[in-house]
């Protein structure tokens, strides 16, 4: 990491006060803290069960969706008892927090390869966008809508900050670097266009049909859109 890519971390997460709860994961609380460590330091065996289980429960919510999908079904898959599931996740939407984190790390390290190489900020918000839609084809419908669902659940942690989410800090550093190259105005404000460019592509990807001649046209109006708002007065 960059001493330039600290700096603005560091000027943004005095935003974490404002913005605490507009992204957030389920209020699990000590179960959380459960899932996360516990299981995986009991060695490889435990390691090696947890992601036979993450994998036949992506394959149950592909196929039913994370309401619809049976426990029972995802841990005969991995080969395990029933209450063993609920030891590595102690709920369905536990998996979803796991999937989102890996995926989210993975889609943050394809946008930092990207942003790396010379492009303006169309290009930007453009990759942006195909990255979540290549994992919208991979998820298939039921499980992205459910992974993306996460991000406005009702159940809010006490505390959740947006550097929690490696894909918002990847679009806020970047805008805060095409701002400092001149790309957008001076007074423009990344951290907000970040945020409420991500919002509303989340909530595109939820409700647009699933047509691809349906949505590029829509996505392409949002991406144009953004640019607009972060023009000069």
């Amino acid at each position: 990491m960059t001493s330039h890519t600290l700096s603005i971390r560091t000027a943004f997460w005095k935003k974490d006060s404002e913005w605490t709860q507009l992204f957030h994961r389920p209020s699990v609380g000590v179960a959380m803290s459960a899932v996360s460590d516990g299981p995986t330091h009991r060695g490889s065996k435990g390691s090696r069960t947890r992601e036979r289980l993450l994998g036949a429960a992506v394959a149950e919510f592909k196929r039913a969706g994370m309401a619809a999908a049976d426990t029972g079904a995802i841990a005969s898959a991995a080969g395990v008892a029933h209450s063993t599931f609920f030891f590595h996740f102690p709920t369905k939407e536990h998996v979803l927090i796991e999937l989102e984190r890996r995926e989210e790390e993975r889609i943050a390290r394809e946008l930092t390869r990207f942003f790396g190489k010379p492009h303006d900020v169309a290009a930007a918000l453009t990759k942006t966008v195909t990255a979540l839609e290549s994992l919208a084809r991979r998820l298939g419908s039921h499980l992205f809508k459910d992974f993306l669902a996460l991000h406005f659940s009702a159940s809010r942690p006490p505390q959740e900050v947006w550097t929690n989410h490696p894909v918002m800090v990847v679009v806020i550093e970047e805008l805060e670097r095409a701002r400092v190259r001149g790309d957008i105005p001076e007074n423009a404000d990344p951290f907000h266009s970040g945020v409420f460019f991500l919002v509303g592509l989340y909530a595109l990807l939820m409700t647009l049909p699933e047509s691809r001649a349906l949505r590029a046209p829509v996505l392409e109006k949002y991406v144009a859109t953004t640019l607009y708002g972060m023009s000069p007065p």
